[in-house]
């Protein structure tokens, strides 16, 4: 939680994971192999059966066989799989671990115990756990190799102009209905009583921890906010460019099993462990832990701001006064209030941009943005201000919030001039499918593939796999 942000580059193919633990005990039989990996026709049917569902959920009906469909997913991520491994691309055991566990307790809670769920797999929970863990990694080694292929093509402004002029009257894009919108946020005014109630239990957990009566681990698993907590805060060892900076400055002070001071951070507040440090790699645990409110202070906000709305809706006060005086976002408060899809820029690789992107899609919340800000959005009209309501940062923080519905820009086909970047969006996604692609012709054909016979007949995308 604590990493600097990095970009996760679309994936131009989906590699579907069918998840071995699931498997019943079953005659079963290798149907393709790529490099030094085997799939078995329980893979293929499982992940046939995964892609079906996940269709139906969508409203979509696929024109192809969802066994060749499934085999061909399988295959890709065989092939991105291996070549990870032989160019020593890096993944982030640690997430895995963490989704291991979540999917375990799921299982557990589904089955209503350990016994059910060992009993319904014909297996015990460590081996279920470690079949779940090599399909995770499998999956991660894959999408990090993809990452490597696709993550360094750009589209000049000169190719997104051809893209577009090169696409057909019929195939111009829809762009769906947009919401542009203005913000008011408020933290709870107890934010220094509650940051210092923070530091404080911090502090309490460290004396603990170097007085000898408990483990750092220990506490990490009770009480970090981090998804390494389930590691007792262990993180993957990385050079300290890797940390934020408050973060990265206290983990260059400390001596192996030196525990820091309390170190804030824009993700909220840490204790940090160094476990060791070989070359430039750090490896280290820490505790994360936010602030935390009481009930009568979640509510003051929210009547603070439900005062300046009412202000706002007789005319007293603008919101875009309002939005420069009383809220607490330094970005668009500067801005009248007005929110900046700063995903989308991301998307598109403007990290120092000049242009600004206020139009929002119905899927960019939720995504970076708080799904509420979309539920309090379309009970509005143009121009009327939502009631307060309570939300998150990016970060987990808590805090409240209203918003005004600026304008609604219904659904139309794309032009360069209103919807630059989402075309310059779906440009760069064609030229990384198509740097893909090559890039994968020139894999299959120097990496081993077998598939069966009996598959050797079915419809694949690439044809280069039937070699």
């Amino acid at each position: 939680m604590f990493f600097k942000r990095t970009l996760l580059p679309l994936l131009i193919v989906a590699a579907a994971m069918g998840i071995a633990a699931k498997r019943q005990v079953m005659l079963d039989k290798v149907v393709a192999v790529v490099g030094g990996s085997s799939i078995l026709y329980s893979e293929v049917t499982e992940t046939a059966q995964q892609l079906t569902a996940r269709y139906r959920e969508m409203g979509f009906t696929s024109d192809r066989d969802p066994m060749n469909e499934a085999l061909e997913n399988l295959l890709l991520q065989k092939l991105l799989y291996n070549q990870a491994l032989i160019d020593s691309v890096d993944i982030n055991t640690g997430d895995i671990v963490q989704r291991v566990e979540e999917a375990v307790n799921a299982m557990i809670e589904e089955e209503g115990s350990i016994s059910a769920l060992e009993a319904r797999h014909h297996m015990q929970i460590f081996n279920l756990r470690e079949l779940l863990r090599r399909g995770y990694e499998e999956q991660a080694y894959a999408m990090a190799m993809q990452n490597e292929v696709t993550s360094k093509v750009t589209v000049t402004p000169g190719e997104v102009e051809r893209y577009y002029k090169g696409l057909s009257r019929d195939s111009l894009p829809t762009i769906a209905e947009q919401y542009v919108y203005a913000q008011i946020t408020k933290f709870p005014s107890s934010m220094v009583e509650a940051k210092q109630r923070t530091r404080e239990r911090l502090l309490d957990m460290r004396e603990r921890i170097i007085t000898g009566n408990t483990q750092f681990a220990v506490m990490a698993r009770m009480y970090s906010l981090d998804g390494s907590a389930i590691r007792g805060g262990e993180m993957e060892p990385m050079p300290l460019e890797g940390f934020v900076q408050p973060f990265a400055e206290a983990l260059a002070e400390l001596r192996t099993g030196q525990v820091s001071e309390v170190v804030e951070t824009e993700y909220g507040f840490h204790i940090i462990q160094l476990i060791d440090k070989k070359g430039n790699l750090y490896h280290c645990r820490h505790i994360l832990l936010r602030p935390t409110y009481a009930a009568d202070e979640l509510i003051e906000p929210m009547r603070v701001l439900d005062s300046i709305a009412n202000l706002i809706r007789k005319d007293s006060l603008s919101f875009e006064r309002a939005a420069f005086e009383f809220s607490d976002d330094a970005f668009s408060k500067m801005n009248g209030g007005i929110v900046s899809n700063n995903d989308l820029l991301e998307r598109t690789y403007h990290f120092d941009a000049k242009l600004t992107a206020t139009r929002f899609l119905k899927e960019d919340f939720g995504a970076g943005k708080s799904i509420e800000d979309y539920n309090a959005l379309r009970r509005l009209k143009v121009g009327e201000i939502s009631p307060a309501f309570q939300s998150q940062d990016l970060v987990g923080n808590t805090l409240s919030k209203i918003v005004k519905l600026v304008e609604i820009i219904p659904a139309h086909t794309a032009s360069l001039e209103d919807d630059y970047l989402r075309i310059e969006e779906m440009a760069l996604m064609t030229k990384q499918e198509e740097v893909f692609v090559k890039w994968l012709d020139k894999k299959i054909e120097s990496m081993y593939v077998y598939i069966d016979p009996e598959f050797r007949n079915g419809e694949f995308a690439n044809k280069n796999w039937l070699k």
